[in-house]
């Protein structure tokens, strides 16, 4: 379940091994840039933290984040 905190939604995602979470990043990647909107994100080994905001509407949560935000959660195994 996504988080909303200090303005952003907030989400961490374990995978099996390294593989797995970059592939995630990768679909995350071309999700994101078809919406012209990116993560704030963070990988290390197995666990990938994504923190969403919108910086054009000053840095806070808006409908783009929560658009976002479901499409990440469909690319989830």
């Amino acid at each position: 379940m996504w988080e909303e905190k200090d303005n952003k939604l907030y989400k961490k995602f374990q995978f099996k091994d390294f593989t797995e979470a970059f592939a995630f990043m990768t679909r995350v990647a071309f999700e994101a840039e078809k919406m012209n909107h990116h993560p704030e994100w963070k990988n290390v080994w197995n666990t990938v933290e994504v923190w969403l905001s919108t910086h054009d509407a000053g840095d806070v949560v808006t409908e783009r984040d929560k658009k976002l935000a479901s499409k990440i959660d469909q690319i989830k195994p």
